[in-house]
This record gives structure tokens, sequence and C-alpha cells, in this order.
């Protein structure tokens, strides 16, 4: 299925960056790993700087899927409420959930250091009431926050009007999110994986799982058949065809990006992403070179040709609302598209086994709007598994919880 719609702008800002061989011959390896976007690239890094030999298999090319259209905001901020997840999860629960997102951010920089221009840039965090009867929620969530040692501050409507240009009640404003070039930083890992011995393939469909007590095999289109001792499907949404029970349901997010706008009139915005307390949400953030990238208007359509005819219609929307948040903030997209991805219930991510394929069979459902905050977090949890070891969010982070 064609995971976007329109034109991402990661895609055109940067074409096909490498060509990856397609899988030819039957392989052996200790992980073999579905898919080809930013969770696959930061779960293989993860296991192949631990001594893991690992195989990478993308059905598309590396990086064509949901990647290339993310609009990566990288936060701890989940897109359910710590006082949410607190009422479901219990306190202690929620806050670890959000302090590991929190510690994924400078985990990702890390990373994003030893890679060319991947166009990661720390910044803060605006979280907007949309509507003045959103103001006690925020202030509850801030607290709760405060509480567990993340740092934010309280902006007020006059702070807000003349620091950023926004008509609203009130903020959180946090001082811990980033922004990245998720396909960019797809491809440069995958590149670097492949140098250093990972077997990195691309137009490589798996048609096929066998799982044993002791090994895993997948069998490909083409006939070649991948056995090892473990696999890990991380294929987006897509990973869902592997399970029987429905754990998510799809969703279409679209967005658009303008030209490069004057520095002097970005102002704040240049450090700031922006996002409010609606649901579905508006959302902005900056790029490197001074484009403002938008997004939102979330649907529930996940067929492509209904999704395609929605793209120029949601953009126009999108210019309407910001206007209306930024009054005199007239945008003009230059890109426009449409991505399908999924989310939970509760907002948190599905990492591990799932009963239905046994222990040597982990997915890597980075879902909801931090799947790649979720992915860093979910790469270590996954090696872990593998190593037999335990990991406190084992069990909140994985199917599991359904349980609970």
């Amino acid at each position: 299925m064609d995971l976007k719609s329109g034109y991402p702008f990661w895609a055109i800002k940067n074409g096909l960056m490498h060509a990856f061989p397609r899988l030819e011959a039957d392989l052996r390896c200790d992980v073999a790993i579905i898919g080809g976007g930013i969770t696959a690239a930061l779960i293989a890094n993860e296991l192949a700087a631990h001594g893991h030999e690992v195989a990478v298999l993308e059905q598309r090319d590396i990086g064509w899927g949901s990647s290339a259209a993310s609009t990566a905001l990288l936060q701890y901020e989940i897109d359910t409420h710590l006082v949410d997840l607190a009422r479901q999860y219990g306190e202690d629960d929620a806050a670890m959930a959000y302090l590991a997102c929190a510690d994924a951010i400078p985990a990702l920089h890390d990373i994003a250091r030893g890679l060319r221009d991947v166009d990661f840039g720390l910044m803060d965090s605006l979280y907007y009431a949309s509507k003045r009867r959103h103001v006690a929620t925020l202030q509850d969530e801030l607290e709760m926050r405060r509480r567990h040692g993340l740092d934010v501050e309280w902006l007020d409507a006059d702070a807000l009007r003349s620091d950023y240009g926004i008509d609203a009640p009130g903020a959180i404003l946090s001082h811990l999110a980033a922004r990245l070039d998720p396909y960019r930083m797809a491809y440069r890992l995958m590149a670097r994986l492949q140098r250093g011995g990972t077997g990195v393939y691309d137009r490589t469909r798996v048609d096929r799982i066998e799982a044993t007590q002791r090994s895993v095999t997948l069998h490909t289109g083409d006939g070649a058949t991948v056995r090892a001792g473990h696999v890990v499907v991380a294929a987006g949404y897509a990973s869902q065809h592997w399970l029987k029970p429905r754990v998510a349901r799809n969703r279409s997010s679209y967005a658009f990006i303008t030209d490069p706008v004057d520095p002097e009139w970005l102002r704040a915005l240049a450090g700031t992403m922006v996002w409010e307390s609606a649901r579905p949400y508006l959302y902005l953030r900056s790029t490197g070179d001074g484009r403002l990238l938008v997004g939102g208007e979330d649907d529930s359509v996940d067929i492509p040709k209904r999704r395609d005819g929605r793209v120029d219609k949601k953009a126009r929307t999108l210019v309407k609302r910001v206007a209306k948040a930024f009054p005199g903030m007239e945008l003009t997209p230059a890109f426009a598209w449409a991505g399908t991805f999924a989310e939970t219930d509760d907002g948190l991510p599905f990492f591990g086994p799932h009963p239905q394929h046994g222990k040597r069979v982990h997915f890597a459902m980075a879902y909801g709007g931090n799947g790649i905050t979720y992915s860093m977090i979910g790469a270590g949890l996954l090696r872990a598994g593998i190593e037999r070891r335990a990991h406190p969010l084992q069990v909140l982070f994985g199917f599991e919880r359904l349980a609970r």
C-alpha cells in the first residue's frame, strides 16, 4: 500500500541517497529486521553496535515509507497527557514513560552527531491551550511534570502574544525537544551500517514468517530465505499485517512546508516548535534552512486515492488555522503531503514479542506522535529482550499491558 500522498519534502530534498541491493541469496544472521525506515535504522544501529549480526529487509526503497512523510517533531511529550496516563497506569509508570522519552532526545542527538548533516537541532516545545477551558487541564499537567523533574514553565496570554505572536490563553513551555530530517537520518544510518558489515536490502518483500522455539525463517517474494535467531517487525503501521488482533487504528495526517522565510519574521519560532491542546492538533516547527513545517488535520482515511484527493484542501485549511492562531501570519505552501500512520488507544507503543508468534518474533510498533522518540527507547528495549535481560518498560511498552 502507498503510505503517503502529495510531495513529502524530505524525499524531494534528498532524493534516493544511496543504492542498496535486493536480497537474491539465502542468508543467516542473529537478528533480521523487517522494515527500512527510521525505526528499523535505530534498532539495527543499537543491535549492531552491541555485537549482533543484523540483516535489514525493506520491501520498498530505504526510508521511502512513512519516514519520508514524517514531520519529525522530537518530543518527550506523549499525545496522552501525563495526568491521564497516571490515572490509567499509576503515576510511577506514567512518569517512567515520560522520563524515558526525555532521555531519548539526547540519545538521538548523540547518534546524529556521528552522521553527516541530518538537520538535527535542539528546540523548545510550546503546548498552548486551544480554548480557555483547557487552561486548568494544562496547569494540572504542568504541576505533575514539575513534580517529576521535567523542565517546564507556564506562559500567560500576554507572554504568548509578545514572545510568539500566538493568540491563546496560556501554554506550557518545555525546554527539551528537537527537530530532525528523518529520511536523511534513516539513509545515513543504513549506509553506515552497510559499511560496517550489516546486510541492508531493499526491494525485498517478506511473504511468510515461520517461527520455532530455536529460530525464525523468513521467506521472501523472490524465493530467498533468511534464517535468524530473532526477527524484529519494524514496518510501521503495516506491522499490523502480521498480527491477528487489531492493536492500533490507522490515521492520516496532513502537512505542508514553506519556502525559507525571513529570519526576522520567524522570530522565536526558529527555536520553538508549537502544538495545541485541541484534538486533532495543529502543530508547526522550523527547519534548519528557515522554512516552516505545518501539520495536523488528522482523519481516519487510509485509502490512498481518497487521501490523495484531500491533500490540497487540507493544506488550505492548515493555512487558515495558522492565521487564526498567529494573527497576521500568512503562509504559502511550497510542498504539501499526507501520510498514513497508526495510533493506539493510550498513545503508547508496543515493543516486544506477541503470543501469536512466540518469543523470537518481536514487534516494533512506535505508534503515535512520538514515533521517532519511541523508536529510540524501543531499540534498547528490544535489545534487552533479545539478550534475555529485563527492561523497566517491558510491561508498559509491551503487549502485556493489554491485560492490565
